[in-house]
């Protein structure tokens, strides 16, 4: 084989290693609780903190899958992104603000988690956040 032949070939396959990377990374769908998101805020200032807030049903209290998720969300350098959990068939508000109180306070008790990463990347999942 030529130079130009293995050059091209090492390219066409380096390429390919990475197309299928691209397309087969796990998401949202490979987990196995079942997540609906009912409603999200997220402000509309793109040149400071981006405020996003997300209103997800469940059908299961895996934690793990909870904080996977949430990881799965957007986020920006600087912003905040915070998911609020509610059990499939338990009451749960269908509008969500961008200034705390997120929903009516009367919701509180059916959150069963609450996922956020704040500006510095860091995450938390409180479980039961509203009981005291």
């Amino acid at each position: 084989m030529k130079p130009k032949q293995i050059i091209l070939a090492i390219t066409v396959l380096i390429l390919g290693v990475m197309l299928w990377n691209a397309f087969n990374q796990k998401g949202v769908n490979d987990l196995e609780t079942q997540f609906e998101q009912i409603t999200f805020y997220r402000n509309e200032n793109n040149t400071g903190p981006v405020k996003r807030v997300y209103i997800v049903t469940i059908n299961d209290t895996v934690w793990s899958e909870l904080e996977a998720y949430g990881n799965f969300q957007p986020h920006n350098k600087l912003g905040t992104t915070e998911v609020f959990f509610f059990l499939e068939g338990s009451p749960f508000p269908t509008k969500v603000s961008g200034t705390k109180p997120y929903f009516p306070e009367s919701f509180n008790d059916d959150v069963v988690a609450r996922y956020e990463k704040n500006p510095s990347g860091l995450v938390s999942l409180k479980k039961y956040p509203f009981k005291h």
